[in-house]
């Protein structure tokens, strides 16, 4: 019996202790990101210039956060608009 490819369902599951989610809303010259941290009660939101670099320092900074609240993250998921850089920033 064949099974049909479903793309609304998820391949795996979303751990929320063990998982940063981030969304970053992009223009030319400035990017806001927001985040949900496991272990911190409150929910980040950092305006950053348009900088990958700049971008990753910041993840890096929230997950070492996240370990000092107990929480080791395995994994980094993060929403983009469908625009200009998103697709090539994800990856």
């Amino acid at each position: 019996m064949s099974h049909l490819f479903d793309a609304s369902r998820s391949l795996a599951a979303l751990e929320q202790d063990n998982t940063i989610v981030a969304v970053i809303e992009m223009s030319q010259a400035k990017w806001l990101i927001a985040a949900l941290v496991p272990g911190l009660k409150r929910q980040p939101l950092k305006k950053l210039d348009a900088d990958a670099p700049a971008l990753l320092k910041l993840l890096q900074r929230w997950r070492d956060e996240a370990g000092r609240a107990g929480h080791t993250i395995k994994r980094i998921v993060v929403a983009y608009e469908a625009g200009r850089d998103g697709f090539w920033l994800a990856r």
